[in-house]
């Protein structure tokens, strides 16, 4: 999986480049919860919820809701600016 891909398939509108895949690593690491950071990186893997929902010991639709969450979450200015160089 490519971080970086993952990202930008969500960002709305970006201005600059992204950030290296360690680094941006980092930030999502500090601007996530830890949930929606193993759901991210786990959904973009293409695992099943029903998979994801037993990694976090959480619902289903608690996934879901993390999931977007975080999509969210990356389309926030402040964030965005974190994110690229």
């Amino acid at each position: 999986m490519d971080l970086r891909e993952s990202v930008l398939s969500h960002i709305d509108k970006l201005v600059g480049t992204l950030k290296e895949e360690k680094e941006l690593k980092e930030v999502l690491k500090r601007k996530f919860t830890k949930k929606e950071l193993k759901v991210f990186i786990a959904y973009e893997e293409k695992k099943e919820i029903k998979e994801i929902a037993e990694l976090i010991h959480d619902e289903e639709e608690r996934v879901e809701e993390l999931y977007k969450s975080a999509c969210k979450k990356l389309n926030q200015e402040r964030i965005k600016q974190e994110l690229v160089d």
